[in-house]
């Protein structure tokens, strides 16, 4: 059995949830999570690698089990996980982005790229072509942050779109567990989780003008990167995956049958990859 551990830390007064598992002299695997979910879509994985590495996940602020910081934006959440990541004493580690993660992840590295020492990338995009025409509506709310484009994306929080992010592309669905979207819509139905989700798909904006500076930081500081990615993601296209190798071009590159939560299905096989990858 796995010996995991449910902690909060204090993040400048702000109560951040993180599970812990895993020796803590081994390496550190810092796993950060997409929109709806939280840190429990590693329930899976965590027991496959916590043998070989010191495994932090955190739920980002205005998810699962932390708080909410007020008007947030990528940037405050890139801060308060800085912030963890100093309370906890974490001065090398690798990182492992999803969907929202990634933006997050990848700000990380921008500010401290001594401190990354790989990436893998599951569904976490960094680059235009890697965005579906699934982000339109997302985009006039950008172009045009109107109430009434804020409202035309209420249907993102509904509980069948929850559903639909984890079962779309996925060739057999009793894989899927309904516990994961299950405690997604509990936690989007919480009073106010609504406007910070309205205001993070706003926000999103700010991570496609960082797509340049995430370019730019591959080139420079060259991290071992693999990315992993369901290739039946509504949202996240294979192109952005393929994408890396521009920047990186000996990233290792692999696609799952699968859609937008890929560890739905494929724990083990994203496990062994990662097993592999950081030996």
């Amino acid at each position: 059995m796995t010996d995991v551990r449910y902690r909060t830390a204090e993040v400048d007064g702000l109560p951040v949830f993180y599970r812990e598992a895993g020796p803590p002299g081994a390496p550190t695997l810092l796993l950060l999570h997409g929109f709806p979910s939280a840190s429990h879509m590693f329930r899976e994985l965590i027991p496959l690698l916590a043998d070989r590495y010191h495994l932090i996940a955190p739920d980002l602020p205005g998810f699962g089990q932390s708080a909410t910081i007020g008007r947030p934006t990528f940037e405050r959440l890139t801060d308060v996980i800085e912030g963890l990541t100093e309370r906890l004493g974490l001065a090398r580690f690798a990182l492992y982005v999803f969907d929202y993660g990634a933006p997050v992840g990848f700000r990380l590295a921008l500010r401290h790229p001594e401190r990354i020492t790989a990436i893998i990338s599951q569904n976490g995009n960094a680059y235009e072509e890697g965005l579906s025409d699934g982000w339109k509506p997302i985009r006039s709310y950008w172009h045009d942050p109107s109430p009434a484009n804020r409202e035309a994306l209420r249907f993102m929080l509904a509980p069948q779109t929850t559903i639909w992010q984890y079962t779309e592309g996925v060739t057999d669905r009793s894989r899927v567990s309904p516990d994961g979207y299950g405690l997604d819509n509990a936690y989007l139905a919480r009073p106010g989780a609504d406007a910070v989700q309205l205001d993070l798909l706003l926000d999103y904006a700010s991570n496609v003008a960082c797509y340049p500076a995430f370019h730019e930081y591959f080139r420079t500081n060259r991290p071992p990167l693999l990315a992993i990615w369901g290739r039946n993601d509504p949202f996240f296209l294979p192109a952005g995956a393929e994408a890396f190798r521009r920047d990186l071009p000996e990233a290792d590159v692999r696609f799952l049958d699968t859609g937008h939560f890929a560890l739905e299905t494929h724990a083990g096989d994203i496990a062994e990859a990662i097993g592999g990858f950081l030996t």
